[in-house]
């Protein structure tokens, strides 16, 4: 007969039900921010130095001690992106707001800072730039832009929210990931090995004690 009170005494089963809720705790809080965000994608890594500004010499950010604080972005950064009217979003650079958009000349995403804004035949476009994009730099007014996806810029049906928050270094996982073929494979494999001396490793003991016990 099923003993549901042993079951729930049972080290696989308390693993079982602990897994089961981590991923439905993720799984939910990423569904939440979706909602809150109303953004489809909340959450991104930055992947290139576009947005950091060289201060100390160098865009990674490892050594910077006000990396956390620096109102630029560093490679590895998670951003965290809220959906808005682009009527809304912030033109006024220095202080601008960086907007994460679409390019239709390739599948990542941009993530830049607004320029100036222009409005042509009813429409909104956003000229925009990477803070670190020389030869003139972040916090310094630059007389020109970069030219995505044309010279009219950014038009609004292409910005996917702006950037409200960011979270450094930790993005340098999803990086390292992706750089390196062979890294989820071997994850996947120890997920495996993990599972394997977890479960399979007690439950092949115990048959061979109780085989041992009946002999």
């Amino acid at each position: 007969m099923f003993d549901l009170r042993k079951l729930s005494k049972s080290n696989y089963f308390k693993t079982i039900v602990t897994i089961v809720l981590i991923v439905a705790i993720t799984g939910g809080f990423f569904l939440g921010m979706q909602l809150v965000l109303g953004t489809s994608a909340p959450l991104r890594v930055v992947e290139s130095g576009s947005m950091c500004v060289p201060y100390d010499g160098a865009c990674e950010g490892w050594l910077s001690l006000d990396h956390s604080f620096a109102q630029t972005l560093h490679k590895g950064d998670i951003i965290i992106i809220q959906a808005v009217n682009p009527a809304d979003l912030n033109a006024n650079y220095p202080n601008s707001d960086i907007i994460v958009f679409r390019n239709p000349n390739r599948v990542t995403p941009i993530v830049h800072r607004i320029v100036q804004k222009q409005e042509i035949d009813g429409t909104l476009y956003f000229k925009t730039k990477g803070d670190g994009n020389g030869p003139v730099t972040w916090p310094a007014i630059p007389n020109y832009y970069d030219n995505i996806p044309d010279t009219k810029g950014v038009p609004q049906n292409l910005i996917e929210g702006k950037v409200i928050l960011r979270i450094p270094w930790f993005g340098w996982i999803t990086l390292f990931m992706r750089g390196n073929s062979w890294a989820l494979p071997v994850v996947i494999g120890l997920i495996i090995l993990l599972l394997i001396i977890e479960f399979i490793l007690p439950v092949i003991k115990e048959k061979r004690k109780n085989a041992q016990q009946t002999d």
